[in-house]
């Protein structure tokens, strides 16, 4: 008995010199020790009575404090208007506490990480276009624009789908009315589909009862032959006025517009374009393009050259969300 106290002692002083030095990665060692031998079941209360405290959960609230990157509020921006928040990134120390003491035991203290949301987000701004997602946030998204071009549509979805990544598609209620078929097909291969208006106008010169309508003809289209619940408004041509945002907001759409545009209907080259992507891209840039052959032709090495900066490309949702995302790897 003699022994087993004596050697349940030595390892609550090792913890406690372990943990009160800071060095919080050693500390599960020593509570596997704990655990191993007798008393088990007393022998973290008996440390805490030695010490008046927990120094692992001190440790662990230390670490969190050090660590702590704290959420970006949207903002209204001079030039890029709208720009949405960025989560913080926390770790959670009751979750992580819990972790050390009651799961798997390793000689590295595994924390549990927790996304922390802006106290304003995009929704808290009004009704203003948006250009860009947040600058802190390495993500890129393409914003395909259709009312045209259906015989580069299919290769445009196969390199897409090669490449493992998922577009918007703002497509014209006009062209949706004729090809719901090719629309379907955009849609089953996991893509983003949003509201370009009805007959490609531009928006600022109708009245306000016109543009309603044009944009609610092709948000009903959207729900009836597609089944999809929108929330983003791409004004054909990028013609808008703030009574074109405003009445997008009273729908419940938000007006987005591009960072960057490929200008493909102009017929560059494609390594033309690719050449203007990859010197100007950046996180949170939304990329417009069309189903040209220009666009088709570079969208393998725009991605290519994209992921070579270490950013991720998702739909323009995944890229305006305040959510974290990784910097992704480069090669």
């Amino acid at each position: 008995m003699k022994k087993q106290t004596k050697k349940l002692a030595a390892v609550l002083a090792g913890l406690a010199v372990v943990v009160l030095a800071g060095q919080a990665d050693g500390v599960r060692t020593y509570i596997s020790e704990i655990r191993e031998g007798p008393g088990t079941q007393n022998a973290f209360d008996m440390f805490k009575e030695a010490t008046g405290e927990d120094a692992l959960l001190e440790a662990i609230r230390k670490k969190a404090e050090e660590t702590k990157v704290p959420p970006i509020n949207a903002r209204v921006d001079r030039v890029w208007k709208a720009i949405p928040g960025y989560n913080g990134l926390e770790i959670d120390v009751e979750a992580t506490y819990r972790k050390a003491l009651g799961g798997s035991l390793n000689t590295k203290l595994s924390y549990v990480y927790r996304e922390t949301k802006p106290e304003i987000g995009l929704e808290d701004l009004g009704a203003h276009p948006i250009y860009r997602g947040n600058p802190e946030k390495p993500m890129v998204s393409f914003m395909i624009n259709v009312a045209w071009g259906n015989e580069y549509i299919k290769p445009m979805l196969d390199t897409l789908d090669a490449e493992k990544v998922k577009a918007t598609f703002f497509l014209d209620g006009s062209w949706l009315s004729k090809n719901a078929e090719l629309a379907k097909e955009i849609q089953k291969r996991g893509h983003e589909m949003s509201n370009h208006a009805y007959s490609h106008p531009d928006m600022s010169r109708l009245s306000a009862e016109r543009a309603r309508q044009e944009i609610a003809k092709t948000e009903e289209l959207l729900k009836q032959t597609l089944g999809v619940d929108n929330q983003w408004f791409a004004p054909p041509s990028g013609d808008f006025n703030q009574k074109t945002v405003e009445i997008a907001s009273s729908m419940g759409l938000k007006t987005v517009l591009w960072t960057l545009d490929t200008v493909d209907w102009r017929k560059p080259s494609p390594d033309a374009v690719v050449h203007k992507i990859s010197q100007k891209v950046e996180a949170g840039t939304l990329i417009l393009m069309h189903p040209t052959a220009s666009a088709s032709g570079a969208l393998k090495g725009m991605i290519d050259s994209i992921r070579a900066k270490g950013l991720t490309l998702g739909t323009v949702s995944e890229t305006l969300s305040s959510n974290r995302v990784a910097k992704a790897s480069v090669e």
